[in-house]
């Protein structure tokens, strides 16, 4: 069966979303004015998936658009990866300031409240509302992914979400059991997932964006925005991600650079000797 798309509604339903979008992150800063913290925008960024999915599924239902199946899938998948990541952020920061922030607003020009708005809520916005475009298509692609390639793609699909939500989990879970112990205090940590690779988290993280993405991959509406989760894995490889964290390891972490000479700095593999 061909997977057609509704490009006008879908040209709507990327209107509400980002306007929605808008007002979620414009929201959370005015939360974090109050709370006088900006890491809780941190704990928004992988609910903001969960919002982007949900407002397709209820906007192309109520056009009589896309496929429920397909629909409820890709929330379901958004869901309990956002809410894990939510979750754990929010445990994670506590009721601290992350460092970032503290340095982005020290650097402003004028209001320091504006600054950090254009600066990090509305780049999140931006950044968010593209890579999130594959689950806007995937909430408008007709019909169900029951045969032939819409099928094989979507349930690898499935598969690669399943593993890197699993790096994700499990690597959060072994460093926060690493971070717990005292004796631990300023050595890197090289147990478990970490031992294949230098960011299980990242890696994870980018895995599922591919999944995803891949749910949408059987027809070519699917295939022309492989650009989104290509754009997010080269920002959690060379940018905001795993780059950036072996910057600030090298300087904090006692055996950093041998940790780097024998581990993979993203996809897992051996360690070298």
């Amino acid at each position: 069966m061909d997977v057609g798309v509704d490009w006008g509604a879908l040209g709507v339903n990327a209107l509400i979303t980002l306007a929605v979008l808008l007002v979620v992150f414009t929201g959370t800063w005015l939360l974090a004015l109050r709370l006088g913290r900006h890491s809780v925008i941190d704990v928004v960024w992988g609910m903001g998936f969960v919002v982007v999915s949900l407002v397709g599924l209820l906007v192309a239902q109520a056009g009589d658009h896309g496929d429920l199946g397909r629909q409820l899938l890709a929330l379901a998948l958004t869901t309990a990866w956002g809410v894990r990541l939510a979750v754990h952020i929010g445990r994670r920061n506590g009721t601290k300031e992350d460092p970032r922030y503290e340095d982005i607003l020290a650097r402003a020009k004028g209001s320091p409240a504006a600054h950090i708005y254009r600066r990090v809520y509305l780049s999140q916005v931006a950044v968010l509302f593209v890579v999130s475009l594959p689950l806007q298509v995937a909430a408008y692609q007709e019909g169900p992914a029951t045969s032939g390639w819409p099928l094989v793609l979507a349930l690898l699909g499935v598969v690669v979400w399943s593993v890197g939500f699993t790096f994700e989990t499990v690597g959060d879970w072994q460093l926060e059991r690493f971070k717990a112990d005292p004796a631990n205090k300023g050595v890197v940590n090289d147990r478990g997932l970490w031992r294949y690779t230098r960011h299980p988290n990242y890696f994870g993280d980018a895995c599922v964006m591919w999944g995803l993405w891949l749910l949408t991959a059987g027809h070519w509406s699917g295939l022309v925005f492989v650009i989104c989760p290509v754009l997010m894995t080269a920002n959690l490889v060379k940018g905001s991600g795993a780059a950036m964290t072996d910057k600030r390891m090298k300087s904090s972490r006692k055996g950093f650079a041998e940790y780097v000479e024998r581990t993979s700095g993203f996809v897992p593999w051996f360690p070298k000797g």
